[in-house]
């Protein structure tokens, strides 16, 4: 009896693009179940005022949020005003600053910022965009951060993290931030944009890392395009998690009541 032909598993059809409807969809989702994950997501930058938020937010560039927290109580016991910082000696102030690198830049940032709100803004930061975009070292990343936090204003915050996040969730495949803000304020209701910001930023730092994300720890896992990209093993994943997550200190010296974590230290305690 001859040998019947061996059949061969026909070719499984590649899924089909996911349409735009169903795209805003899954993000609306995953917003909704950051929220649960993160009902305490903050701003990770002390701050009492939109000066302090506003000089701190310019310090925090190419550093993280813990070394500026660690660095700006004794700037601003020196120098807690606009008009005190403009007329502080320069060296004094690189001193202060140093732990946060790029000191002498960012020196001359916030001592311009400084001279800027005494002489053109009543010693006041400016509740608008178009004018904070126009202060020294402050962009629209900055300026964002400072509106959403300080003032209120809905804002989206699209550093690193959140740039990383949202593509790799594949909302959108731009690179430029402004380009990225654009499509995210596109997706949800501005009243969400400084929470999502929030979010997701928090979830990028805790969970959803750059170089090994702990895909198997994460809760969103189902709704990522990019599940298996990091650590798929629950235990070995949970090894992953930082910040509270994995039981570590905050990056706040004070955070608010309701963070579950645990305050950073001060500089120079560990």
């Amino acid at each position: 009896m001859p040998k019947k032909a061996a059949t061969t598993a026909p070719a499984k059809k590649p899924a089909p693009p996911e349409s735009r409807v169903s795209m805003v969809r899954r993000a609306r989702r995953i917003n909704r179940e950051l929220a649960e994950v993160y009902p305490y997501a903050h701003p990770e930058l002390d701050f009492r005022n939109p000066f302090e938020l506003l000089v701190a937010t310019v310090l925090s560039a190419q550093t993280t949020d813990l070394r500026v927290n660690q660095t700006t109580p004794a700037l601003f016991a020196a120098y807690p005003t606009p008009e005190e910082l403009a007329a502080a000696d320069p060296e004094a102030v690189e001193e202060l600053i140093r732990p946060t690198g790029f000191f002498r830049a960012k020196t001359k940032s916030i001592m311009g910022l400084a001279v800027a709100l005494r002489d053109e803004f009543g010693g006041e930061v400016p509740g608008r965009l178009e004018d904070l975009v126009k202060l020294p070292g402050v962009g629209r990343k900055t300026a964002n951060v400072v509106l959403g936090n300080a003032f209120g204003v809905p804002g989206l915050t699209v550093d690193t993290h959140f740039g990383r996040l949202v593509r790799r969730w594949k909302w959108t495949d731009e690179e430029d931030p402004v380009k990225v803000e654009a499509v995210v304020a596109g997706i949800f209701p501005k009243s969400e944009w400084t929470m999502l910001s929030h979010r997701v930023i928090f979830h990028g730092r805790r969970i959803c890392h750059a170089r090994k994300p702990a895909c198997g720890a994460c809760p969103i896992a189902p709704l990522c395009p990019a599940y298996g990209e990091g650590e798929t093993d629950p235990e070995k994943a949970r090894k992953l998690l930082k910040y509270e997550k994995g039981g570590f200190p905050g990056q706040r010296l004070s955070p608010p009541p309701d963070y579950p974590g645990r305050p950073a230290p001060p500089l120079g305690a560990g």
